[in-house]
């Protein structure tokens, strides 16, 4: 099977490589994501799966476009949906796309395999788009081996990202902290 497979991140391409591979299946690894920010993050990430598919021997194709101004747009109209109102089917279309015009049997996305991402919701969306564009969307489960894939980026010393990737998720992993600080100078 011939399967462009959506990369956020070389950390969360890990387990998923490794289990397509017991499969029998070698992806091609797609970055595309426009929403990872600021820069350097969105470099850090790119850079870290350039260097790990190159020392793993996939093939990969990288579509550059940072995108802070046409993410905000969208983003900003409904913050608490931004995942599944532009971060999901933004890059997922672009995936499936790509599969289309380049002749792959199935398209899929790493994003699979994080807990922490709305796991139905991509589904969802990855159906709607994959009869769009008239391609499979090849489903794997792999939050099962989600603990074991960060095990080995670590072990490997891949860069491990601390957020989802777009600025307001970053404001996320910040959360409890900015409400302590607010504690502590409202007493002072």
């Amino acid at each position: 099977m011939k399967l462009l497979l959506h990369t956020c991140c070389a950390p969360c391409s890990v387990y998923c490589i490794d289990s397509l591979a017991e499969e029998g299946i070698k992806p091609v690894v797609y970055w595309y994501n426009p929403n990872i920010h600021p820069y350097t993050e969105y470099k850090a990430r790119r850079d870290c799966l350039k260097e790990y598919t190159k020392q793993i021997g996939i093939e990969s194709i990288f579509e550059e476009e940072y995108g802070l101004v046409p993410f905000c747009k969208v983003a900003v109209q409904d913050l608490e949906n931004r995942c599944g109102n532009y971060c999901y089917p933004v890059r997922l279309a672009k995936t499936a796309k790509y599969a289309k015009e380049h002749g792959y049997d199935a398209f899929s996305t790493t994003l699979l395999v994080s807990p922490y991402q709305k796991h139905e919701l991509i589904c969802e969306i990855a159906e709607k788009i994959a009869k769009q564009y008239d391609i499979p969307f090849f489903y794997r489960d792999f939050r099962v081996g989600f603990r074991e894939g960060q095990a080995k980026a670590r072990e490997i010393g891949l860069y491990m990202q601390k957020y989802c990737g777009c600025i307001f998720s970053e404001e996320d992993r910040y959360r409890k902290k900015i409400e302590k600080d607010k504690e502590k100078a409202s007493v002072m």
